[in-house]
């Protein structure tokens, strides 16, 4: 079991072997991503620079803090869109949601449809403190709805920290993982850091995303940096970021 590396840190390019960012916040002003149009290509642009080729924008939906909607979400995206066509840049980029799985969310399944990253895939998260009674059951549900689970960040739970039979758990109820790309630097802290590394090795982790909200996501990206066993994680895993956008729109 790897514990803690004390080598020291190497600089990264983990876009090059994902190319897709498929866990972002770049749509301009309706959550607690980009404020504005600017403040996306901004974000887009640096993404770009360190080798990222596709987006999926994913908006957080949260019933009581950003009540966004199917409309809410692709008239942000209209503007963003436009905004790209007037600066040139040829980039693809579609759109989806991050869902907490609150109280309102099972509500949402049966209104349907949910906002998919690809192939039935819909990205949930939960909250960070403490594990939901019903998490298993909303994983179920989710699936008998048709749709296909993937958990955002698990590596920033507390109830998952130092315990990679929790993550594995939301695999066997038909969940897939996606970790944060900073986790791995201990961006957020130590625990976290140390649970994506757990997660890594223990085979769990099937995409890795930016979560990018603003520009200091940005620069700690441009510095990403992480111990040589954690890249040779990375490059004998296969990630599935990429066959989210096979057929890209926005």
């Amino acid at each position: 079991m790897l514990s803690i590396f004390k080598s020291a840190p190497i600089n990264f390019p983990i876009a090059e072997i994902l190319h897709t960012d498929m866990h972002s916040h770049i749509l301009p002003g309706i959550d607690d991503g980009a404020k504005d149009v600017e403040a996306s290509i901004v974000l887009i642009k640096g993404l770009m620079a360190l080798g990222y080729k596709r987006f999926i924008a994913t908006p957080h939906i949260i019933s009581d803090i950003h009540p966004n909607t199917p409309e809410t979400i692709a008239t942000a995206a209209k503007s963003l869109q436009e905004a790209l066509d007037k600066e040139g840049l040829d980039v693809e980029i579609k759109y989806a949601a991050e869902y907490m799985m609150d109280g309102e969310f099972e509500g949402l399944m049966e209104k349907g449809p949910l906002l998919k990253l690809a192939d039935d895939y819909v990205l949930v998260e939960t909250m960070f403190m403490a594990e939901p009674p019903n998490l298993s059951t909303v994983l179920f549900d989710m699936q008998t709805h048709g749709y296909k689970p993937i958990v955002a960040h698990p590596e920033r739970y507390h109830f998952v920290f130092n315990r990679p039979g929790k993550a594995e758990r939301m695999k066997d109820r038909g969940a897939l993982l996606q970790i944060n790309a900073l986790s791995l630097t201990g961006y957020y802290g130590k625990n976290e850091k140390h649970t994506a590394i757990q997660l890594l090795e223990a085979g769990l982790v099937d995409f890795i995303g930016t979560d990018i909200h603003h520009e200091r996501h940005l620069k700690a990206l441009n510095n990403f940096a992480i111990d040589k066993k954690v890249i040779g994680l990375l490059e004998k895993a296969s990630f599935k970021n990429s066959s989210l956008t096979r057929k890209i729109s926005i």
